[in-house]
């Protein structure tokens, strides 16, 4: 399946404008902006979501646009740095006045912004944002992504089933409400499935030494260490333990899923586990044509799962605004809430009453210094 027919079956061209879409588009930019970590610690997801977005835009545009008119992209980079997102924003939508906004990554930074786009009535269409308080802050407020409780059920099943845990430890970030979040899920999750929580250290997000919390652990033999932030942190943290001889199977979440986790944790790394949305591996036609496209556009790079939902995104946002005949924010905010079984790189996209979008969640293990698909996973 060619790219393009993503476009046709969700874009719903007339043969009029089937016929025209060679052509280059015409008429006022609609506006897209996009708010997202381009330098900083958390560079790596805004990087990668940066490059998904854009090529989503380019080949939207070189079919003919969306409503005769070429998308427009604005970014705003946030610097990695809480307080940024809602000044990010407040400047896409007042000073730049685009249509939608895209972003962010981390639930944090989203719970900042969306209520500058509930405020405006400027959907805003989260990334990889998996709070659920994210989407509760208004009616605009939307995800491409799965939820933690989802993410969570997840790792527990996984912790249990696949790897035969009965003893977990949890490494908490507790500045994160990602990572709060996250840690919760997979507490309940795991004590209903019959294990055992033996521990949680809390951490803050930007510490470099945790000696003091794997030290506290080790004694109590954990089968499995559970840390629930995200790639920076999680790469020192499996140097010191592998260095303080803990030596059990790490896990996360998609926050995990960046270059640097292998970059800064080496060996140390080997044979950890983390969920996350997509996996460049599925041989599914879209999924291997968008790898191909990626590869192609981004010099030879192997699109991350971040990557995808951007591009996603943005095709969730075209179609929404095809349907909707206009770029007013309530009608396109209603043509986003009714998105239904929309086929993405990332899987099958249905908006639900809660703006939320549940996905099957696939487990990566790293390997030879490689992120690798593991298996598929669903609570």
């Amino acid at each position: 399946m060619r790219l393009l027919l993503l476009l046709a079956l969700f874009l719903p061209f007339s043969a009029a404008s089937a016929a025209s879409a060679a052509s280059a588009p015409s008429g006022d930019p609609i506006k897209l902006g996009h708010y997202g970590s381009l330098t900083g610690k958390d560079a790596a997801f805004g990087v990668a979501t940066r490059k998904g977005v854009l090529l989503a835009i380019e080949e939207i545009n070189a079919h003919g646009g969306i409503l005769g008119r070429p998308l427009a992209y604005l970014v705003e980079d946030i610097q990695s740095k809480q307080g940024e997102a809602a000044t990010a924003v407040k400047k896409l939508v007042s000073r730049d006045k685009v249509v939608a906004v895209i972003g962010a990554n981390a639930s944090a930074n989203s719970l900042e912004a969306a209520p500058v786009c509930q405020l405006a009535k400027i959907p805003m269409m989260a990334i990889s944002s998996t709070n659920p308080r994210v989407t509760e802050v208004g009616d605009y407020i939307f995800r491409i992504c799965f939820i933690d409780p989802f993410q969570g059920a997840v790792l527990a099943k996984f912790a249990h089933t696949s790897l035969k845990a009965k003893r977990v430890a949890l490494l908490t970030a507790v500045n994160s409400p990602y990572s709060v979040g996250l840690s919760s899920v997979l507490r309940q999750d795991f004590t209903a499935h019959g294990g055992e929580i033996v521990a949680e250290q809390k951490y803050n997000e930007g510490e470099k030494d945790f000696r003091a919390q794997l030290t506290a652990l080790r004694p109590l033999k954990p089968d499995v260490i559970a840390v629930t932030g995200f790639y920076t942190e999680a790469a020192l943290i499996c140097r010191q333990a592998r260095a303080l001889g803990l030596d059990v199977p790490f896990i996360g979440g998609d926050g995990w899923e960046a270059p640097q986790l292998i970059e800064l944790g080496g060996k140390a790394v080997e044979g950890t586990y983390y969920s996350t949305y997509f996996s460049a591996e599925n041989d599914a036609p879209v999924v291997r044509t968008f790898v191909q496209k990626f590869s192609a556009r981004w010099n030879r790079e192997v699109p991350e799962a971040v990557s995808a939902l951007g591009y996603d995104a943005v095709y969730v946002i075209a179609a929404a605004l095809t349907k909707a005949g206009t770029t007013e924010g309530p009608k396109l905010r209603d043509a986003l809430a009714a998105t239904k079984n929309f086929p993405g790189v990332t899987g099958i996209t249905t908006i639900d009453e809660k703006r939320n979008s549940a996905k099957a969640a696939v487990m990566l293990t790293v390997k030879n210094g490689r992120s690798v698909f593991f298996e598929a996973v669903t609570p």
